[in-house]
């Protein structure tokens, strides 16, 4: 008996050292990669930050391009990418949050929900330039938009859909059930209770996934490229059938279009660390807002 308790024992300790290591060995990979990750990153914003900090002024921010895009700065560049986001949120919120509302609230599980959000899923996935190629057939082709700031917006916000309808759809789903059979028991309709108890308490993740969706957009080169990126605008757009000029696009050009490629180069740096900062500031009030929003809602 003694004999036996004591193979027991070592058979456990042996069992759980190599457990430990192998625990061990998985969290210290885990740190590598992670650690490598963060520095891999920091590389790169250092090598961007360092190639083009010498052009970042005021001046940069609020001129046109001058002398063939060689000086001057990106201000019609800036207005053309607030323009684009900001009229692609317009359209793609209003439409992502309500199918989201069918989809949690009102459809019934079974083979055609699960197709409906396996075809979400999908196009979530769908590489952004098949996007850019079918707003440049429809759009701009087809309905003769042209190439164009609404051509451009509306091919962008049919890229961000899915995106905001699979988010939205989790910050629904993520609502207690409980409340919604408190609201009803007090004797508010179904609409009542999405309306007055759910949608405000998804708030903090729909507001979240619209802006990091804002952030996506603003990066995007290939969707705006074939529906309404301008080589050159000397200005804002005054109508929304015009071309714009945006942040993405115009780095390619000047990296690859231009006729002063070399004496563009910190200029093209200094776009970038625009648009990073861009990017990671719309990042950073997502971050705010849905905490802030938590803060107030916490259950």
């Amino acid at each position: 008996m003694y004999n036996i308790d004591t193979t027991k024992e070592s058979f456990k300790k042996v069992h759980k050292k190599k457990r430990n290591i192998r625990q061990g060995f998985f969290l210290s990979l885990i740190r590598i990669l992670g650690f490598s990750g963060a520095i891999t990153l920091f590389v790169i914003l250092l090598f961007v930050f360092y190639n083009g900090f010498q052009v970042l002024s005021w001046e940069f921010i609020t001129q046109p391009p001058l002398e063939a895009m060689t000086r001057g700065g990106i201000f019609p560049v800036i207005m053309g990418t607030i323009l684009l986001t900001s009229l692609c949120m317009l359209i793609v919120i209003p439409i992502g949050v309500v199918t989201a509302i069918f989809l949690a609230e009102y459809s019934k599980p079974g083979y055609m929900l699960k197709s409906v959000m396996m075809s979400i899923y999908t196009l979530a996935g769908v590489p952004s330039v098949v996007f850019g190629l079918f707003g440049l057939g429809v759009f701009v082709v087809m309905l003769n938009f042209g190439m164009s700031l609404l051509a451009g917006s509306i091919t962008l916000a049919i890229m961000i859909l899915p995106y905001i309808i699979s988010t939205s759809e989790e910050a629904l789903k993520a609502v207690p059930y409980s409340f919604r059979e408190a609201s009803l028991a007090c004797g508010a309709t179904k609409w009542q209770t999405i309306r007055k108890v759910v949608l405000p308490t998804a708030m903090p993740g729909i507001l979240t996934g619209a802006i990091l969706g804002t952030a996506k957009v603003s990066g995007e080169t290939a969707p705006i490229m074939f529906t309404a990126a301008a080589f050159f605008t000397p200005g804002i757009p005054r109508s929304l059938f015009e071309p714009v000029m945006a942040l993405p696009y115009h780095i390619y050009v000047l990296a690859t279009a231009g006729t002063h490629i070399e004496e563009t180069r910190p200029i093209q740096y200094g776009t970038a660390i625009v648009l990073i900062t861009l990017v990671l500031g719309m990042n950073l009030l997502g971050i705010i807002i849905r905490l802030k929003q938590r803060k107030k809602r916490a259950w």
